[in-house]
């Protein structure tokens, strides 16, 4: 685990130049660090990682590596899982047991196509001497992160946009049509980012650099692989639950190998319950698990991760956290997410991240069990939804006649009702709900992309809830959830093992029937039934909670003067990016409403707009508040 970053280039980028690059990341890997600068093909090549030591300690997993006959330079960030089964395959001189010398035999032997064979979480960056070929690749569901930069036939890579902002000449040029769609779902979606000609490079794909072009192309399609594998489901219920306790079990005992001291994430929820568990059954000594609590008892989840511990047998640390503590997390944001992301949930996570890093190097976690086994409360919503789809199209036809003092009929319906009349765009369909935020957002920060994404139909799932499973997949599940937890445990030089996003255990949950995951009501009835084999049902069975920052609250006390100096009408003039006027009036509205009341209750915009302009101030321009 570590951070990348580097260049192509023909520009004159110096080797302190790229030391400065590779230090703004150094929090993701203060063990080791190398920078090298080499000329090829009338370009510079630079390469440079900071790396958290966690398989082979030795300086031979030092990077850049090259291959025995330096035909190959690669630095690398994340694991492969399977490197040693691999590694049996390749006819190479090793000299490391590093996962980073196996990727390069890999690609000696199989060249890029090696990636299709990796089991793990990773983003590469290659060099090919031979023929002036550079490669980037990310793994599949877009675990680990890779930005880059193109510019004037250049590019520039990096694990954070910290170092492209470090290059000499980067101009930071904010990609103005992103912000809307940032303001409605709190991060920015790949392949886009903040700013103009940087991009993500999305999960799944290979770019390749070669004179200056640049193609990028898919080696793994979730979308294609889930149609693949619905040709042939697994209707039977013990054999789809044997068989995926099988693949669960394979990937914890994988994600447990390490040189480093290493725990588990425990929540007491069932995702976290459940890895935690065969982690624990697989592992022999007690496992370290940390989890953190809140006073408020609405709120707390220690209570439940406790009880599970105890019935495990792990070695548990927990702590109560106190709001002044999460609160005093708030100015650190922007230097660890250094793209905007309002994620309030980030600062739970920072915090438990802490905790663990105290005793461990490595964490495993329950991320993705509700993406692939129809878990959030939406997923109940949806197949409603699509029951009363027809009658939804008939009220927006009639919804549209006049009733007088410039009202329409369809005024006078509830809000769901509305809802799901105004929700006619099939390329839409489930992700309804948004109305009044859509059209404010609108209103302060222009048009831009399009707020919902516009996907829909390229799934070609005509069932609402597993399309909209698939969606978060491709939105949700990379963009917010993997990024938030990327973020907050790097910040801590923690690296943190995802069991459920396995290749195996992802590719084979689509071929499960679906009524195995959702159930009448029941949401992931065979994780859910999984875990009970493992720890009791009156420890799991209960409401979900999850980690909750009053947010509100802090916006109308502890950062009120804050908000309302980024808000200020002459601020944003200068700013340039959101309407001036209409902003601060709605930010005062929303200040003095009091709490819950209709139409004014806007906390999430308000909290992403907050965010953006605390990140704006520090790699922008500094606002005066």
């Amino acid at each position: 685990m570590c951070g990348i970053c580097g260049f192509v280039s023909k520009r004159d980028i110096t080797i302190k130049d790229l030391k400065k690059m590779n230090d703004t990341i150094i929090h993701r890997g203060p063990d080791d660090g190398g920078e090298e600068i080499y000329e090829s093909g009338g370009y510079r090549v630079g390469l440079a990682m900071r790396r958290l030591s966690i398989l082979d300690l030795s300086m031979l997993g030092h990077q850049p590596m090259h291959s025995a006959g330096r035909d190959v330079s690669i630095v690398f960030n994340g694991e492969i899982y399977n490197f040693q089964e691999l590694k049996r395959e390749l006819d190479y001189p090793f000299v490391s047991n590093s996962d980073t010398e196996v990727v390069i035999a890999a690609y000696l032997k199989w060249g890029m196509d090696c990636v299709k064979r990796f089991n793990g979480m990773f983003a590469i960056a290659l060099y090919d001497w031979r023929n002036d070929k550079f490669f980037l690749a990310r793994d599949r569901i877009g675990k680990k992160p890779l930005y880059y930069w193109i510019c004037e036939g250049n590019i520039v890579f990096a694990s954070e946009l910290k170092p492209i902002m470090a290059c000499p000449g980067f101009p930071k040029d904010i990609r103005k049509e992103v912000i809307p769609r940032y303001l409605y779902h709190q991060y920015i979606n790949a392949p886009d980012t903040i700013f103009e000609d940087v991009y993500k490079l999305e999960p799944g794909h290979i770019l390749k650099f070669q004179n200056g072009s640049v193609t990028d192309s898919a080696y793994w399609s979730l979308v294609d692989v889930y149609h693949e594998r619905r040709k042939n489901i697994i209707s039977d219920y013990e054999e789809a639950k044997s068989t995926l306790k099988e693949k669960l079990v394979d990937s914890v005992r994988r994600r447990l190998i390490s040189d480093v001291p290493l725990g588990a994430f425990l929540s007491g929820g069932y995702d976290s319950s459940l890895i935690t568990a065969i982690a624990q059954s697989v592992n022999g000594a007690p496992l370290k698990t940390f989890s953190i609590g809140f006073d408020e008892e609405e709120y707390n989840e220690a209570e439940f991760a406790k009880r599970v511990s105890n019935h495990l047998g792990t070695a548990h640390t927990e702590t109560y956290i106190t709001e002044q503590q999460m609160l005093d997390l708030v100015e650190s944001i922007p230097d660890y997410y250094d793209e905007p992301f309002a994620d309030s949930s980030q600062i739970p996570t920072m915090l438990v991240s802490k905790l663990a890093k105290r005793d461990v190097s490595v964490v495993i976690s329950g991320d993705a069990g509700d993406e692939l086994f129809c878990g959030y409360i939406i997923h109940d919503l949806i197949p409603a939804a699509q029951k009363i789809d027809f009658l939804g199209a008939a009220v927006n036809a009639v919804g549209k006649l006049p009733v007088g003092r410039g009202k329409k009929l369809i005024d006078v319906f509830p809000f769901s009702v509305r809802v799901i009349a105004s929700n006619r765009d099939d390329e839409t369909k489930t992700q309804f709900g948004g109305i009044n935020y859509i059209d404010l957002i609108h209103s302060i920060a222009g048009e831009g992309l399009p707020l919902l994404y516009p996907i829909e139909t390229t799934l070609e799932e005509s069932d609402w809830q597993r399309r909209r499973m698939l969606l978060d997949m491709l939105t949700y599940l990379p963009g917010d959830i993997l990024c938030k937890v990327d973020r907050a445990s790097m910040k801590y030089s923690l690296e943190a093992r995802c069991p459920f996003l396995d290749v195996n255990v992802v590719e084979y949950s689509f071929s499960i029937d679906h009524k195995f995951k959702y159930n009448r009501g029941i949401k992931k009835k065979i994780l859910k039934d999984l875990a009970y084999e493992f720890i009791p049902k009156d420890m799991l069975d209960r409401p979900k909670r999850g980690f909750c920052v009053p947010i509100e609250h802090w916006l109308k006390t502890s950062l009120r003067s804050q908000i309302e100096g980024y808000s200020r009408a002459e601020n944003l003039k200068k700013q340039g990016l959101f309407d001036p006027i209409r902003t601060q009036q709605f930010i005062d509205d929303f200040l003095i409403a009091e709490k819950g009341r209709r139409g004014f209750n806007f906390s999430k915009i308000i909290w992403s707009f907050f965010v953006f302009q605390q990140w704006y101030s520090k790699y922008i321009q500094a606002i005066a508040c």
